[in-house]
């Protein structure tokens, strides 16, 4: 991964608009590792689809999930346009991507569900499924993060992400958030990839795009 990309990608996400980039690296971060074996968790938690409906998780048994806070208003919006192209490509091998809007990060999804599925619509094209607005962080944090983070906790940023990553922990550190510290998501466009039997979970830092994933996609697929 090139240092030019991230020094990019901190001049974008402090912007209140999106802006169409494709980046493309020759390079791919370190492979996360599998973190935990459980018989049952992830498919107990039921979350809200972006309509306000109950959706159990239990539903996507046998399916590879792709679990992302996502948000309209930032530097790494442009990654909805990987997520999708990921999903065309892999939804009828099995996998499904879930968006969970989040305005934790410098209030970059201030809008409301329906403002949210309408950009995501017009903007990216995005089919895979949208959920109901959450804290990913925090006292009010949704249970869903609250486990993928106790499964898979925070082992440092990708190798060559080191000013980007410098400016995410100032970003939190002057806002006095704490989401610089221990297993917290860090930004916006955070990735959680799990195995079919819900039983391995490998968690990606925002910096990692969607592209750059498609050979552990593929691994679990294949399991």
């Amino acid at each position: 991964m090139k240092k030019t990309f991230f020094l990019a990608v901190v001049a974008l996400m402090m912007a209140t608009g999106c802006n169409n980039q494709n980046n493309k690296t020759a390079q791919v971060a370190a492979e996360p590792e599998p973190v935990f074996e459980q018989t049952s968790g992830i498919y107990d938690i039921t979350v809200k689809d972006i309509d306000g409906s109950d959706v159990s998780l239990a539903n996507y048994k046998g399916k590879v999930l792709l679990i992302v806070n996502v948000a309209s208003k930032c530097g790494l919006t442009p990654q909805y346009q990987g997520l999708e192209a990921l999903y065309q490509k892999y939804k009828d091998q099995g996998l499904e991507i879930l968006g969970f809007p989040c305005n934790q990060f410098l209030g970059q999804e201030p809008g409301t569900n329906e403002e949210i599925q309408s950009f995501c619509s017009l903007n990216y094209n995005v089919t895979f499924p949208l959920f109901d607005k959450i804290d990913v962080n925090g006292e009010a944090e949704s249970p869903l993060y609250t486990y993928l983070k106790e499964q898979a906790p925070f082992k440092g940023y990708p190798e060559g992400a080191e000013e980007f990553a410098a400016r995410l922990d100032q970003i939190h550190q002057q806002t006095g958030t704490g989401f610089d510290q221990g297993d917290a998501i860090r930004w916006n466009f955070g990735k959680f990839l799990v195995s079919k039997d819900g039983k391995t979970i490998l968690r990606f830092e925002p910096m990692v795009t969607p592209d750059m994933m498609e050979e552990a996609i593929q691994e679990l697929l294949d399991k």
